[in-house]
């Protein structure tokens, strides 16, 4: 289990070490890209692209999103310590996500395993939060666009709860809407977390190629069966 670090601690080792222009290292970006549909921002669905929005304003690169024509995504680069960070916001819907992220790692030669997915999760409940590498899309139509497209299930995936919805309620018309008020109040701490839980798993597992495996410091473990995601 995987204990978090403060995430002032890492903030202020990782700004330490930032620079204002890119580093030539010897390793190859890592990529955290926020699933979702652009043209939903603060939706259920795009609240994987929340969290990216909270990161970027964590590593202080938050007015520096450029949109790249060629990924068809927001991007910026960070810094976290030696290591580069590429924050990626996909302008393509959905389940169309992973052709950003194919160009993506064409244009920037990046390794699967350093590719961080954040998306949403219908089988937990807001605020559960769990890290794993690998494995299907449980019907996430973001992470099996991902998967097709970089012909790779090995990317790490950070899943944040949203909840299912009433059985009135359609699952499509769910993650397409906006949090409640009292979901609002929630979700500040779940992307502070969701945050950390990044950075320190980023800063441990640079240049490593061994499987993380689930981690649960910031949240209950991942299920072991298969759950049905979004439609």
């Amino acid at each position: 289990m995987m204990r978090p670090q403060p995430l002032g601690q890492l903030l202020r080792w990782a700004l330490s070490h930032r620079s204002d222009e890119l580093q030539t290292t010897s390793y190859k970006p890592v990529m955290v890209a926020g699933l979702g549909n652009h043209t939903f921002p603060g939706t259920r669905h795009s609240v994987g692209m929340a969290v990216l929005n909270h990161l970027a304003s964590k590593l202080d690169v938050a007015d520096q999103w450029k949109r790249d024509k060629r990924c068809c995504a927001d991007m910026v680069m960070a810094h976290l310590g030696e290591a580069e960070l590429l924050l990626m916001k996909p302008r393509k819907f959905m389940n169309l996500n992973g052709i950003s992220l194919a160009s993506a790692v064409e244009k920037y030669n990046l390794n699967i395993e350093d590719i961080y997915l954040v998306h949403d999760d219908l089988d937990k409940p807001l605020g559960k939060i769990s890290l794993k590498l690998g494995g299907s899309a449980r019907g996430h139509n973001g992470v099996r666009s991902c998967i097709s497209c970089l012909h790779s299930d090995r990317m790490v995936r950070l899943r944040i709860g949203i909840g299912r919805p009433t059985a009135k309620a359609s699952v499509e018309d769910y993650v397409l809407s906006r949090f409640t008020d009292a979901e609002q109040e929630v979700l500040p701490p779940v992307l502070e977390r969701a945050t950390e839980m990044l950075l320190q798993h980023i800063q441990q597992n640079r240049g490593r190629r061994e499987s993380p495996g689930p981690c649960d410091g910031l949240a209950s473990p991942l299920p072991k069966t298969e759950g049905r995601g979004p439609s």
